[in-house]
Protein backbone atom coordinates (compact mmCIF):
# COMPACT_ATOMS: atom_id res chain seq x y z
CA UNK A 1 0.00 0.00 0.00
CA UNK A 2 2.68 4.42 -0.88
CA UNK A 3 4.57 3.81 -4.37
CA UNK A 4 -0.42 4.68 -3.26
CA UNK A 5 0.99 10.36 -5.30
CA UNK A 6 -1.67 11.53 -7.02
CA UNK A 7 0.50 4.81 -2.55
CA UNK A 8 -0.57 3.08 -1.26
CA UNK A 9 0.67 9.84 -6.26
CA UNK A 10 -0.18 9.21 -9.55
CA UNK A 11 -3.91 2.55 -3.18
CA UNK A 12 -1.45 -5.43 0.88
CA UNK A 13 -0.12 -7.17 1.21
CA UNK A 14 -1.18 -9.92 4.25
CA UNK A 15 0.47 -12.61 6.47
CA UNK A 16 1.80 -15.85 5.48
CA UNK A 17 -0.27 -15.36 1.73
CA UNK A 18 2.84 -13.59 0.69
CA UNK A 19 5.13 -15.70 1.24
CA UNK A 20 2.93 -18.28 -0.65
CA UNK A 21 3.78 -16.16 -3.96
CA UNK A 22 6.60 -16.77 -5.59
CA UNK A 23 8.32 -15.12 -8.69
CA UNK A 24 11.27 -16.99 -9.86
CA UNK A 25 11.07 -19.14 -6.45
CA UNK A 26 10.63 -15.71 -4.33
CA UNK A 27 8.48 -13.29 -3.83
CA UNK A 28 9.38 -9.94 -4.35
CA UNK A 29 7.38 -7.37 -2.43
CA UNK A 30 6.27 -4.04 -4.07
CA UNK A 31 5.24 -0.60 -3.12
CA UNK A 32 2.23 1.94 -2.95
CA UNK A 33 0.94 5.12 -4.16
CA UNK A 34 0.40 8.40 -2.96
CA UNK A 35 -1.84 10.95 -1.30
CA UNK A 36 -3.19 14.88 -1.96
CA UNK A 37 -7.26 14.96 -2.58
CA UNK A 38 -9.60 14.09 0.20
CA UNK A 39 -8.30 15.70 3.60
CA UNK A 40 -11.23 13.96 5.39
CA UNK A 41 -10.55 11.04 8.05
CA UNK A 42 -12.05 7.65 7.19
CA UNK A 43 -13.49 5.86 10.28
CA UNK A 44 -11.59 3.42 12.02
CA UNK A 45 -8.18 4.82 14.56
CA UNK A 46 -6.01 2.30 16.53
CA UNK A 47 -2.76 2.94 18.87
CA UNK A 48 0.01 0.96 17.39
CA UNK A 49 0.88 -1.92 19.81
CA UNK A 50 3.71 -4.44 20.37
CA UNK A 51 4.68 -6.49 17.57
CA UNK A 52 4.37 -10.23 18.26
CA UNK A 53 7.47 -11.68 18.95
CA UNK A 54 9.43 -8.47 18.19
CA UNK A 55 12.02 -7.62 21.48
CA UNK A 56 13.51 -3.81 22.62
CA UNK A 57 15.28 -2.46 24.75
CA UNK A 58 14.43 0.36 27.20
CA UNK A 59 13.90 3.75 25.57
CA UNK A 60 17.07 5.55 25.69
CA UNK A 61 16.93 9.01 26.73
CA UNK A 62 19.00 10.10 23.94
CA UNK A 63 16.51 9.27 21.25
CA UNK A 64 13.61 10.65 23.33
CA UNK A 65 15.79 14.00 23.44
CA UNK A 66 15.76 14.02 19.85
CA UNK A 67 12.10 14.23 19.44
CA UNK A 68 10.63 17.70 19.38
CA UNK A 69 9.21 18.93 22.33
CA UNK A 70 5.50 18.64 20.96
CA UNK A 71 6.24 14.98 21.06
CA UNK A 72 7.96 14.79 24.17
CA UNK A 73 5.30 16.98 26.40
CA UNK A 74 2.55 14.77 24.23
CA UNK A 75 3.94 11.41 24.29
CA UNK A 76 2.14 10.98 21.07
CA UNK A 77 2.88 10.77 17.28
CA UNK A 78 -0.21 10.75 15.16
CA UNK A 79 0.04 8.34 12.05
CA UNK A 80 -1.97 8.95 8.62
CA UNK A 81 -2.48 5.33 7.13
CA UNK A 82 -4.84 3.57 4.66
CA UNK A 83 -5.38 0.14 6.29
CA UNK A 84 -6.68 -1.86 3.20
CA UNK A 85 -2.89 -2.65 2.24
CA UNK A 86 -2.29 -6.01 3.84
CA UNK A 87 0.11 -6.82 5.22
CA UNK A 88 1.39 -3.52 5.27
CA UNK A 89 -1.99 -2.36 7.42
CA UNK A 90 -5.27 -3.49 7.45
CA UNK A 91 -8.50 -3.53 10.13
CA UNK A 92 -9.09 -6.58 11.53
CA UNK A 93 -11.09 -6.58 14.96
CA UNK A 94 -11.36 -3.27 14.77
CA UNK A 95 -7.83 -2.36 15.50
CA UNK A 96 -5.45 -1.67 12.37
CA UNK A 97 -2.59 -4.15 12.09
CA UNK A 98 0.08 -5.14 10.28
CA UNK A 99 3.78 -4.29 9.38
CA UNK A 100 4.04 -0.68 9.71
CA UNK A 101 1.83 -0.78 12.68
CA UNK A 102 4.19 -3.07 14.39
CA UNK A 103 6.76 -1.24 13.20
CA UNK A 104 4.89 2.17 14.78
CA UNK A 105 5.23 -0.06 18.17
CA UNK A 106 8.76 -0.81 18.08
CA UNK A 107 9.40 3.03 17.04
CA UNK A 108 7.17 3.83 19.95
CA UNK A 109 8.85 1.97 22.49
CA UNK A 110 12.89 3.72 21.06
CA UNK A 111 10.86 6.85 21.09
CA UNK A 112 9.50 6.92 24.41
CA UNK A 113 6.02 7.81 22.54
CA UNK A 114 3.07 6.11 21.44
CA UNK A 115 2.51 5.95 17.90
CA UNK A 116 -1.48 6.33 17.16
CA UNK A 117 -2.56 4.99 13.56
CA UNK A 118 -5.45 6.81 12.20
CA UNK A 119 -7.81 5.28 8.84
CA UNK A 120 -8.58 7.61 6.23
CA UNK A 121 -8.38 7.45 1.94
CA UNK A 122 -5.03 7.21 0.67
CA UNK A 123 -4.93 10.29 -1.64
CA UNK A 124 -5.70 12.40 1.54
CA UNK A 125 -2.72 11.31 3.84
CA UNK A 126 0.14 13.59 2.43
CA UNK A 127 -3.06 16.69 2.66
CA UNK A 128 -3.23 15.06 6.41
CA UNK A 129 0.43 16.29 7.24
CA UNK A 130 -0.33 19.63 5.55
CA UNK A 131 -3.00 20.09 7.64
CA UNK A 132 -1.50 19.18 10.58
CA UNK A 133 -4.05 16.55 11.25
CA UNK A 134 -1.26 13.80 10.95
CA UNK A 135 2.16 14.15 12.29
CA UNK A 136 3.58 11.27 9.81
CA UNK A 137 2.20 8.64 7.44
CA UNK A 138 2.69 5.22 7.46
CA UNK A 139 0.92 3.57 4.25
CA UNK A 140 3.44 1.53 2.22
CA UNK A 141 3.76 4.91 0.65
CA UNK A 142 6.12 5.19 -2.11
CA UNK A 143 9.20 7.46 -1.39
CA UNK A 144 9.51 9.37 -4.96
CA UNK A 145 11.18 12.24 -5.83
CA UNK A 146 7.95 14.00 -7.30
CA UNK A 147 6.26 13.40 -3.75
CA UNK A 148 9.54 14.59 -2.22
CA UNK A 149 8.93 18.20 -4.23
CA UNK A 150 5.14 18.38 -3.85
CA UNK A 151 4.60 17.52 -7.76
CA UNK A 152 1.87 15.77 -9.34
CA UNK A 153 2.23 13.31 -13.01
CA UNK A 154 2.55 16.13 -14.92
CA UNK A 155 5.33 17.96 -12.85
CA UNK A 156 3.18 20.70 -11.76
CA UNK A 157 3.51 21.71 -8.08
CA UNK A 158 0.68 20.85 -5.90
CA UNK A 159 2.41 21.16 -2.56
CA UNK A 160 5.25 21.90 -0.68
CA UNK A 161 6.19 18.60 -0.74
CA UNK A 162 7.48 15.66 1.75
CA UNK A 163 10.40 13.88 3.30
CA UNK A 164 10.81 10.04 3.47
CA UNK A 165 12.59 8.21 5.83
CA UNK A 166 13.00 4.70 3.80
CA UNK A 167 12.02 1.43 5.36
CA UNK A 168 11.17 -1.14 3.05
CA UNK A 169 11.39 -2.27 -0.80
CA UNK A 170 8.61 -3.30 -2.95
CA UNK A 171 7.88 -3.55 -6.54
CA UNK A 172 4.88 -3.32 -8.81
CA UNK A 173 2.70 -6.08 -9.94
CA UNK A 174 -0.59 -6.81 -11.86
CA UNK A 175 -3.26 -8.75 -10.59
CA UNK A 176 -5.73 -10.14 -12.96
CA UNK A 177 -8.38 -12.75 -13.03
CA UNK A 178 -7.77 -16.53 -12.35
CA UNK A 179 -6.21 -18.52 -15.10
CA UNK A 180 -5.14 -14.87 -16.81
CA UNK A 181 -7.73 -14.91 -19.45
CA UNK A 182 -5.75 -12.23 -21.31
CA UNK A 183 -2.59 -13.89 -20.93
CA UNK A 184 -1.18 -10.45 -19.74
CA UNK A 185 2.73 -10.60 -18.49
CA UNK A 186 3.49 -6.79 -18.84
CA UNK A 187 2.01 -3.50 -18.81
CA UNK A 188 2.89 -3.24 -22.88
CA UNK A 189 0.43 -6.40 -23.09
CA UNK A 190 -2.31 -4.25 -21.71
CA UNK A 191 -2.90 -1.84 -24.53
CA UNK A 192 -6.21 -1.64 -26.28
CA UNK A 193 -7.45 -3.10 -23.05
CA UNK A 194 -9.46 -1.72 -19.96
CA UNK A 195 -7.74 -1.60 -16.77
CA UNK A 196 -8.93 -0.69 -12.76
CA UNK A 197 -6.61 0.69 -10.46
CA UNK A 198 -6.88 2.83 -7.20
CA UNK A 199 -7.10 7.06 -8.04
CA UNK A 200 -4.57 8.91 -6.76
CA UNK A 201 -1.52 6.24 -6.24
CA UNK A 202 1.78 5.43 -8.57
CA UNK A 203 0.07 2.82 -10.02
CA UNK A 204 -2.36 5.04 -12.11
CA UNK A 205 0.39 7.03 -13.01
CA UNK A 206 2.08 4.49 -14.54
CA UNK A 207 -0.87 3.02 -16.35
CA UNK A 208 -1.00 6.58 -17.61
CA UNK A 209 2.28 6.84 -18.94
CA UNK A 210 1.45 3.14 -20.56
CA UNK A 211 -1.57 4.64 -22.12
CA UNK A 212 0.60 7.26 -23.83
CA UNK A 213 3.02 4.44 -24.79
CA UNK A 214 -0.11 2.18 -26.66
CA UNK A 215 -0.18 5.33 -28.86
CA UNK A 216 -3.26 4.35 -31.27
CA UNK A 217 -4.04 1.27 -29.52
CA UNK A 218 -4.92 3.49 -26.30
CA UNK A 219 -5.62 2.07 -22.66
CA UNK A 220 -8.72 2.49 -20.95
CA UNK A 221 -7.97 3.44 -17.50
CA UNK A 222 -11.07 3.22 -14.65
CA UNK A 223 -9.92 5.16 -11.26
CA UNK A 224 -11.37 4.58 -8.01
CA UNK A 225 -11.34 5.57 -4.56
CA UNK A 226 -10.59 2.43 -3.08
CA UNK A 227 -8.32 -0.97 -4.40
CA UNK A 228 -10.91 -2.93 -3.17
CA UNK A 229 -13.43 -1.08 -6.21
CA UNK A 230 -11.04 -1.58 -8.68
CA UNK A 231 -9.85 -5.64 -7.58
CA UNK A 232 -13.97 -5.82 -7.88
CA UNK A 233 -13.78 -4.42 -11.55
CA UNK A 234 -11.31 -6.66 -12.20
CA UNK A 235 -13.02 -9.94 -10.61
CA UNK A 236 -15.95 -8.86 -12.61
CA UNK A 237 -14.36 -8.91 -16.27
CA UNK A 238 -14.85 -5.53 -16.51
CA UNK A 239 -11.14 -4.34 -16.13
CA UNK A 240 -8.42 -7.09 -17.68
CA UNK A 241 -5.61 -5.94 -14.38
CA UNK A 242 -5.47 -3.46 -11.19
CA UNK A 243 -1.74 -2.59 -10.73
CA UNK A 244 -0.52 -2.65 -6.39
CA UNK A 245 2.09 -3.43 -4.42
CA UNK A 246 3.66 -6.91 -5.25
CA UNK A 247 3.15 -7.77 -1.42
CA UNK A 248 -0.40 -7.07 -1.81
CA UNK A 249 -1.26 -8.00 -4.88
CA UNK A 250 0.47 -11.72 -3.81
CA UNK A 251 -1.65 -11.50 -0.56
CA UNK A 252 -5.05 -10.63 -2.92
CA UNK A 253 -4.39 -13.63 -5.32
CA UNK A 254 -3.72 -15.95 -1.73
CA UNK A 255 -6.94 -14.58 0.11
CA UNK A 256 -9.92 -13.98 -2.04
CA UNK A 257 -12.22 -17.39 -2.44
CA UNK A 258 -8.91 -18.95 -1.15
CA UNK A 259 -7.19 -18.37 -4.50
CA UNK A 260 -10.18 -18.88 -6.84
CA UNK A 261 -10.21 -15.15 -7.93
CA UNK A 262 -7.10 -13.48 -8.82
CA UNK A 263 -3.42 -14.47 -9.69
CA UNK A 264 -0.28 -12.26 -10.05
CA UNK A 265 0.63 -11.81 -14.01
CA UNK A 266 4.10 -11.76 -14.47
CA UNK A 267 7.20 -10.48 -12.81
CA UNK A 268 7.47 -7.76 -10.32
CA UNK A 269 8.75 -4.67 -11.66
CA UNK A 270 9.52 -1.13 -10.73
CA UNK A 271 11.09 -1.47 -7.23
CA UNK A 272 11.82 0.97 -4.49
CA UNK A 273 11.38 2.16 -1.28
CA UNK A 274 8.62 2.48 0.82
CA UNK A 275 9.04 5.52 3.11
CA UNK A 276 7.59 7.41 6.43
CA UNK A 277 6.49 10.67 4.53
CA UNK A 278 7.08 13.74 7.17
CA UNK A 279 7.01 17.37 6.28
CA UNK A 280 9.71 19.09 5.14
CA UNK A 281 9.03 21.71 8.32
CA UNK A 282 9.46 18.74 10.46
CA UNK A 283 13.55 17.78 10.11
CA UNK A 284 13.38 17.32 13.69
CA UNK A 285 11.17 14.80 13.82
CA UNK A 286 12.44 12.78 10.55
CA UNK A 287 15.70 12.78 11.63
CA UNK A 288 14.51 11.43 15.22
CA UNK A 289 12.64 8.62 12.98
CA UNK A 290 15.32 7.43 11.69
CA UNK A 291 17.69 7.18 14.65
CA UNK A 292 14.97 5.11 15.81
CA UNK A 293 14.73 2.76 12.52
CA UNK A 294 18.34 2.28 13.16
CA UNK A 295 18.30 1.16 16.23
CA UNK A 296 15.07 -1.16 15.46
CA UNK A 297 17.27 -2.68 12.27
CA UNK A 298 20.54 -3.24 14.54
CA UNK A 299 18.44 -4.68 17.38
CA UNK A 300 16.98 -7.19 15.04
CA UNK A 301 13.15 -6.00 16.01
CA UNK A 302 12.46 -5.25 12.48
CA UNK A 303 13.93 -8.63 11.00
CA UNK A 304 11.59 -10.19 13.56
CA UNK A 305 8.67 -8.18 12.56
CA UNK A 306 8.98 -8.71 8.96
CA UNK A 307 9.21 -12.81 9.36
CA UNK A 308 6.05 -12.43 11.41
CA UNK A 309 5.00 -11.09 8.14
CA UNK A 310 6.56 -13.19 5.82
CA UNK A 311 7.69 -10.39 4.30
CA UNK A 312 11.69 -10.65 4.46
CA UNK A 313 12.12 -10.49 1.18
CA UNK A 314 11.46 -6.57 1.34
CA UNK A 315 14.18 -5.92 4.24
CA UNK A 316 16.33 -3.06 3.77
CA UNK A 317 19.80 -2.54 4.09
CA UNK A 318 19.89 0.49 5.81
CA UNK A 319 17.74 2.99 6.48
CA UNK A 320 17.71 6.24 4.49
CA UNK A 321 16.49 9.52 4.29
CA UNK A 322 14.58 10.55 0.75
CA UNK A 323 16.03 7.68 -1.09
CA UNK A 324 13.70 6.89 -3.73
CA UNK A 325 13.84 8.04 -7.26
Amino acid sequence: MTARMSRRTTALSRLSAVAAVAVAGALVLTGCGDQTKDDSPAAGSSPSTAAAGATTSATPDSLFAKLPQKYQSSKVIQVGTDASYAPMEQTKDGQIVGIDPDLGAALGEKLGVTFKFTNGKFDGLITSLQTGRSDIVMSAMSDTKARQQGLDDKGKKIGTGVDFVDYYNSGSSLLVQKGNPKGVKALADLCGMTVAVQRGTIYEDAFKKQKTACGAKGLTIQAFDTDAEAQTRVKAGGAVADLNDTPVAAYIAQTSSNGADFEVAGDPFDAGPFGIAVSKDDPQLRDALKAAMDAIVADGTYKKILDKWNASTGAIPAVAINGGS
